[in-house]
């Protein structure tokens, strides 16, 4: 995720502080890692330098200076052309739940291998669940709904691949330590 242009496109309905900009980070994006201030007022201040964000004012309401942001004409354009250029595909398989598995079939034998696929896939289940939970929710807020939609079409995927890796554990196994 690109933190400079979720700001940007936040900042092109109007200026904001760094604090309502986080605020409407989390909650526009509520299964998005929550953004840390330090990060939200770097990223401004990265924003500010390269000339796509402007200080529009400050503000005391009962507490320290905030100094609003409005996004510029370049920051504008900026954010244009990011939503107009397609996402590359992954090119490279770059997950945490990938190597671990890779590393497990390496160095375990095939029934610890096994019971760590089966543990993993009973972990990303009971996520499913609570996320198809999410969804049925009439309460839910488009945005948990949609973000509910991405995590499950993921989850759905990670489930598929870990059925297929249980299938092939001992063939690999095999290859692995002949």
């Amino acid at each position: 995720m690109s933190t400079s242009h979720v700001l940007l496109g936040l900042l092109a309905g109007g200026s904001r502080h760094g604090y309502e900009l986080k605020r409407a980070h989390d909650e526009r994006l509520p299964r998005a890692r929550p953004l840390a201030f330090g990060q939200v007022y770097a990223t401004l201040g990265r924003l500010q330098r390269d000339g796509l964000v402007a200080a529009a004012g400050q503000d005391r309401a009962a507490g320290p200076d905030r100094t609003a942001y409005a996004l510029t004409s370049e920051g504008r354009a900026a954010l244009d052309e990011w939503l107009s250029t397609v996402e590359t595909p992954m090119p490279y398989v770059a997950s945490t739940l990938f190597a671990k598995v890779v590393v497990a079939l390496l160095v375990t034998d095939v029934d610890r291998a096994r019971s760590y696929l089966i543990a993993q896939r009973a972990a990303h289940t009971a996520r499913l669940r609570e996320l198809t939970a999410v969804k049925a929710d009439p309460a839910a807020a488009l945005s948990d709904v949609v973000a509910a939609d991405f995590a499950i079409a993921h989850l759905d995927a990670d489930l598929r691949w870990l059925h297929a890796t249980l299938g092939r554990v001992a063939d690999w196994h095999r290859e692995v330590h002949p």
